[in-house]
């Protein structure tokens, strides 16, 4: 059933990641690679809708009037407007208002961004062993280091400020669910402002927030399947090449199935195990 899996792709992939490929390697090193492209665009939007959901909870509860505005709006915004709008929004954004690579923006040193994406500083492999490249520009191109393709930043784009919208209504939840009896308790007992939020009320709040916080990390790895609406090869665009040149529909999507399934179970272990620990430590 699964010997199809050996033959030859026969395609090529245009954004390969992590790893190397071409349409002489079989069918599984291909969904390999669109695993590695899903991984690689999940895993850092998960890292970033964290930390801006965080600092948009933050503002939230500010009592600046305008930081606590312009928070509920963008959050409102973002929760409201589909997941894929907003990725197409970012896709189409991103080609209009990006220079040509000649006139490549530079917004870090070592970083060019362009309609050819952000070229950025990373190890490269050379006869004489692993290096580290900067990109700089060769004839009328970027040569050195890595490029994030327009394709990617978009999906990161959407999927980091679309999540983290849902991520800062789960932080701010959690710290107003702690009794304001605890904060005031440890000023009384001299904690300094930055020890009362971090040891007293963020460490009360994750009990609430780690569950809701799971769902949130589940939807960022499920929702990168979107990432074919744009053309990002991932496991979900490399499956549906891989289906239109063998025919096993049933196959390859089994075999999507089968990876989401895993890596959602993987997340939600790696999860209960952390609020399985820290409930521990809490208690301690």
């Amino acid at each position: 059933m699964w010997e199809f899996l050996q033959q030859p792709a026969g395609f090529d992939i245009g954004d390969t990641g992590w790893l190397s490929f071409d349409a002489a390697l079989p069918l599984w090193h291909a969904l390999l690679v669109g695993l590695g492209n899903t991984l690689r665009v999940s895993l850092p939007a998960l890292v970033a809708a964290t930390l801006l959901g965080t600092v948009l909870a933050l503002m939230r509860r500010s009592t600046v009037g305008p930081w606590a505005l312009l928070s509920g709006a963008l959050i409102n915004t973002c929760r409201n407007v589909p997941l894929l709008v907003q990725l197409l929004m970012w896709y189409f954004l991103l080609l209009e208002v990006l220079p040509d690579v000649t006139e490549a923006w530079r917004p870090l040193e070592g970083a060019w961004l362009s309609k050819s994406g952000l070229a950025i500083p990373w190890w490269q492999h050379t006869p004489e062993g692993w290096q580290w490249s900067v990109p700089r520009f060769e004839g009328f191109g970027l040569e050195g280091g890595s490029t994030l393709t327009p394709e990617f930043l978009a999906v990161f784009l959407a999927l980091s400020i679309y999540s983290a919208a849902f991520v800062a209504e789960v932080v701010r939840s959690g710290l107003e669910a702690v009794p304001a009896s605890l904060p005031e308790a440890a000023r009384t007992l001299g904690a300094r402002p930055a020890q009362v939020f971090w040891r007293v009320v963020l460490a009360q709040a994750l009990r609430t927030m780690v569950p809701a916080l799971t769902n949130q990390y589940l939807n960022i790895i499920k929702n990168s399947s979107l990432a074919v609406a744009v053309g990002y090869p991932d496991l979900v665009s490399v499956g549906n090449t891989a289906i239109n040149q063998t025919g096993r529909a049933v196959e390859c999507i089994s075999v999507m199935m089968l990876v989401y399934l895993g890596l959602s179970l993987l997340t939600a272990a790696v999860m209960a195990r952390y609020n399985r620990r820290y409930a521990v430590e809490a208690r301690a």
